[in-house]
C-alpha cells in the first residue's frame, strides 16, 4: 500500500463501531472516529494513538446532509481521501407495530439508511479518483424478521439492498461494497435491551447462547475481523455479498 488509507467509521464512539475502527487502525490505516458529539468519540482516538495508530474524532448528525458533508470535508483534509467507509450508525426505536410512532420509524430510517446513503455519496468520488475503494454497511439478522422491530428489520433489510447496488454501481471503478450482518453482539444498546426488558444480561446472554451453535454471543471484535477482511485490498473480488457473523447458518 502505497499511501496510508483512510477510512470513516461511523457510530464509531462504542460498541461495533469501537472495535471496527480499533481494527482498522491496527491495519494500518488512519480512521475518522465518527459519532454524534466528537467528544464521545475521543476516548476510542486516544486508545488508538496510544497503541501508535492515527485518529481523528469527528462529530456529525449521519441523517443531515450538510452535517455529513462538513465530516467528509473535515476527514479529507485533515487525514486525506477517505476510500474506506464503514457504515455502522444506528440506533433501536422497538415497539410493536400498533404502537410505533410515525417518528420511531423516521428516527431509524433517518439514521441507518439516509445515513449510509449520505455517507457513501459524500465519499465515493474520493474512492472512484483513487480508483480504490472500501464500503461496508451493517445490517443484521433482524432483516429476516424480528418481533418488535419493524423498523429496524426494514431498515436493516434494505441496507442489503442498498449495498448489492452500490456493488453494481462502483464496481468498474474498484471499489466493493459488502454488508455485515451481525447476530447477538454484546454491546451497550443490548446490555439496555436486556434491562428493558426487565431480564437480568446473564440470564438474556445464556439463552441466545443456547440457541446459537458455536453456543455463545458475539463480541465487537468478531464484526471487526470480518470488517478488517472486507476493507482489506485482498478482498477486491468480493463485493455485494452479506456476510452473516452469527454464530451459525442463517435462518
Amino acid at each position: 500500500m502505497s499511501a496510508q488509507r483512510v477510512a470513516i467509521v461511523t457510530g464509531a464512539a462504542r460498541g461495533i463501531g469501537a472495535g471496527v475502527a480499533k481494527r482498522l487502525a491496527s491495519d494500518g490505516m488512519a480512521v475518522a472516529v465518527l459519532d454524534l458529539d466528537a467528544a464521545h468519540s475521543q476516548v476510542v482516538v486516544d486508545e488508538i494513538t496510544a497503541a501508535g495508530g492515527t485518529a481523528l474524532a469527528v462529530g456529525a448528525d449521519v441523517s443531515d446532509e450538510a452535517s455529513v458533508a462538513a465530516a467528509v470535508e473535515l476527514v479529507a483534509e485533515q487525514l486525506g481521501a477517505p476510500t474506506v467507509l464503514v457504515n455502522n450508525a444506528g440506533i433501536i426505536r422497538d415497539n410493536m407495530l400498533f404502537k410505533m410512532s410515525v417518528d420511531d420509524w423516521d428516527a431509524v430510517m433517518g439514521v441507518h439508511l439516509r445515513g449510509a446513503f449520505l455517507l457513501a455519496r459524500a465519499t465515493q468520488s474520493f474512492m472512484v479518483k483513487e480508483k480504490f475503494g472500501r464500503i461496508v454497511n451493517l445490517s443484521s439478522t433482524s432483516a429476516q424478521g424480528n418481533r418488535g422491530q419493524v423498523n429496524y428489520s426494514a431498515a436493516k433489510a434494505g441496507m442489503q439492498g442498498f449495498t448489492k447496488t452500490l456493488a453494481l454501481e462502483l464496481g468498474k471503478f474498484g471499489v466493493t461494497a459488502n454488508a455485515i450482518a451481525p447476530g447477538f453482539i454484546e454491546t451497550e444498546m443490548t446490555h439496555a435491551t436486556a434491562e428493558r426488558m426487565g431480564v437480568a444480561f446473564e440470564d438474556f446472554e445464556k439463552a441466545v447462547a443456547s440457541q446459537t451453535a458455536v453456543n455463545r454471543i458475539g463480541q465487537p471484535e468478531d464484526i471487526a475481523h470480518t470488517a478488517s477482511y472486507l476493507c482489506s485490498a485482498g478482498a477486491g473480488f468480493v463485493s455485494g455479498q452479506v456476510i452473516y457473523v452469527s454464530g451459525g447458518p442463517a435462518d
